[in-house]
């Protein structure tokens, strides 16, 4: 298996971060409303105050997810996205893993995150890796993971 290494996001990432996750929108809806991900036209502008990470297989950008203080003792998790042809190889988990170790290392007793109901791959995997289902709303599931 190829090298992993992931690293926190730098702006020459930019284009490759923002294919790879907009890629995995339109492989999931089918089509791309483009008012919907303003945050991703300036990413290290979106996330400056955050730790938002990105994997890498010899220098190819292949996963990507994002760690944002919310409440008092809460952090979410978004912009999760692994590279159609990487998935179930284990990239998600370490993308995952390294977000909650960063949670743990700056002190939030929580980690939260939603995704789209209809999602049930991706639902099962936030479910394997000890997230529990909260509710439901408006279409989306969301999730919560107490940090021991």
């Amino acid at each position: 298996m190829k090298q992993l290494l992931i690293t926190p996001f730098h702006p020459d990432d930019q284009a490759a971060v923002k294919q790879l996750i907009l890629a995995g929108l339109v492989e999931h809806w089918g089509f791309l409303d483009p008012t919907k991900n303003p945050d991703l036209e300036d990413i290290a502008a979106s996330y400056h105050a955050v730790t938002f990470l990105v994997a890498r297989q010899e220098e190819e950008i292949v996963g990507t997810g994002a760690l944002v203080p919310r409440q008092a003792g809460t952090a979410e998790i978004v912009r999760m996205s692994v590279a159609q042809q990487h998935r179930r190889s284990g990239i998600g988990r370490r993308i995952l893993a390294a977000l909650i170790a960063q949670a743990r290392a700056q002190g939030f007793q929580r980690v939260i995150l939603e995704t789209t109901a209809t999602w049930q791959e991706v639902i099962e995997f936030y479910l394997r890796c000890g997230f529990r289902i909260t509710h439901y709303q408006d279409g989306d599931v969301y999730f919560l993971l107490e940090l021991l």
